[in-house]
C-alpha cells in the first residue's frame, strides 16, 4: 500500500530519479516520469533503453523524488519492477503521465513499455 505522503508526490509532477544496477554491478541513475496506479509505482521508457534492460535482468530498483512544492522533503521508494505493459494498457498510463508533466499526450513516433514497481520500502523526508 502507498503511504498517502508518497501518493501525494506520485500525483504531482516531480521529475523521479531512477537508480538501477548496471551488469558490472554499479549505479545507473536516469530521470523519469514517475505516477501511481493503484499501489504500484510506474514509469515508461523504451524497452531498449538502459534502464529498461538493466530492470529485466535485475528488478530491483529506487526512486528518488524532490517534491516540487518542498524539495527539502524527499521522498524514496526502493523495490522491485514486477510486471511489463505494452499495447493499450502500456499507452493509457504513458498519456496520463505524458500530460500530467507536460500538458499533452505522449506522441507515437517511438515504442514504449511501461515498468510496474511493487514498492518494498517507501521514505519520507531525510532520515
Amino acid at each position: 500500500m502507498l503511504d498517502p505522503d508518497v501518493r501525494r508526490v506520485l500525483d504531482g509532477a516531480s521529475i523521479a530519479h531512477l537508480a538501477t544496477v548496471l551488469p558490472d554491478g554499479s549505479p545507473h541513475t536516469t530521470p523519469v516520469y514517475v505516477g501511481a496506479h493503484g499501489d504500484r509505482v510506474v514509469f515508461f521508457t523504451g524497452p531498449g533503453m538502459r534502464k529498461a534492460r538493466n530492470l529485466r535482468r535485475d528488478p530491483r530498483m529506487a526512486l528518488s523524488i524532490a517534491p516540487v512544492d518542498n524539495p527539502f522533503t524527499p521522498v524514496v521508494i526502493r523495490g522491485r519492477v514486477i510486471e511489463w505493459l505494452d499495447g493499450d494498457p502500456a499507452w493509457e498510463i504513458i498519456d496520463r503521465l505524458a500530460t500530467k508533466y507536460t500538458g499533452v499526450p505522449y506522441p507515437r513516433g517511438q515504442e514504449r513499455v511501461v515498468a510496474v514497481i511493487e514498492p518494498e520500502r517507501q521514505t519520507v523526508g531525510v532520515g
